[in-house]
């Protein structure tokens, strides 16, 4: 693996490149993509793409990469200008993509913005919170995450992002009728640090999950376009935001293994089913439903 510090007008992005450019199989590089989830988070997915050059970054302000814009947001926008940035620097023309969570969000604003860029996203799990019918409460209960972590800290933040993500359903007055999230119940540590700035948990990263896609740019764009769910994930925020995606873009989801981060083994906490999950992919790139 090969790192290197790519320097943009705002920000210095690290990325890593798994295998040679130009790349040995006549496949384009495989770029792995996450938001807030950095290049480390996909060490176990690459791993199991010993046969392809697989490209991993960092992005600005986030892990390893630095930001001298001013700024401490997050949005797709800026971001799409980084990935645009890094794929120019891989030098091997078109990517093929697998993005997950807020990095796939930052991949439709790629394919709307820079339609050359992927020949194919994969685009898992994108939490685009104001598509589903319950937006507004969706949005309301994303601020129930920011008001704990503000008061109490990360451990409460958290345990109140735990049980936004894992409720089942529409945000009804059921779940604002719950107490408030006990970090002790999932087996979050209640330390706080007295930071704020958790891209999480923060509003740091609102643009990213209220992002609405440019349906026009996208359908106009060459690129393949797969929306991906994970089959633990059906009737959660996430499964219901990937469905909502799809739709927007008229389609269906396709289904993978496991849940929100399937593709990461133990390493950060539920671990998934990554052996399955790149079996998957590699069905998915190869062109199958």
């Amino acid at each position: 693996m090969e790192t290197h510090t790519l320097k943009t007008a705002g920000a210095d992005l690290v990325y890593d490149v798994r295998g040679p450019l130009p790349t040995a199989d006549g496949h384009p590089p495989l770029f792995m993509i996450g938001q807030p989830m950095d290049a480390a988070g996909f060490a176990a997915l690459a791993a199991r793409f010993p046969e392809r050059t697989v490209a991993t970054y960092d992005p600005r302000g986030l892990g390893r990469s630095t930001r001298e814009d001013g700024r401490v947001d997050h949005t797709p926008q800026t971001q799409a200008d980084d990935v645009h940035a890094v794929i120019e620097a891989l030098g091997a023309g078109p990517v093929e993509m697998f993005a997950s969570s807020g990095g796939a969000i930052t991949a439709l604003a790629v394919v709307a913005k820079y339609p050359a860029d992927v020949t194919t996203l994969v685009a898992h799990e994108p939490p685009l919170i104001t598509l589903t019918p319950d937006g507004p409460a969706a949005v309301r209960a994303r601020a129930g995450v920011r008001e704990a972590y503000e008061k109490r800290g990360r451990g409460a933040g958290m345990a109140a992002f735990v049980a936004m993500t894992s409720w089942e359903g529409e945000f009804t007055d059921a779940y604002f009728a719950q107490p408030e999230a006990d970090p002790a119940a999932f087996g979050i540590p209640m330390e706080d640090d007295g930071s704020r700035d958790d891209p999480l948990l923060s509003d740091r990263s609102w643009a990213v999950s209220g992002y609405q896609p440019d349906t026009e740019a996208i359908a106009a764009a060459p690129t393949r376009i797969v929306i991906a769910v994970g089959e633990e994930s059906e009737n959660v925020q996430t499964g219901r935001t990937s469905v909502a995606t799809a739709e927007l873009l008229g389609q269906r989801v396709t289904v993978f293994p496991s849940h929100h981060g399937g593709f990461c083994d133990g390493e950060f906490g539920y671990p998934g089913k990554p052996d399955e999950f790149a079996h998957r992919l590699r069905e998915v790139l190869d062109g199958a439903s």
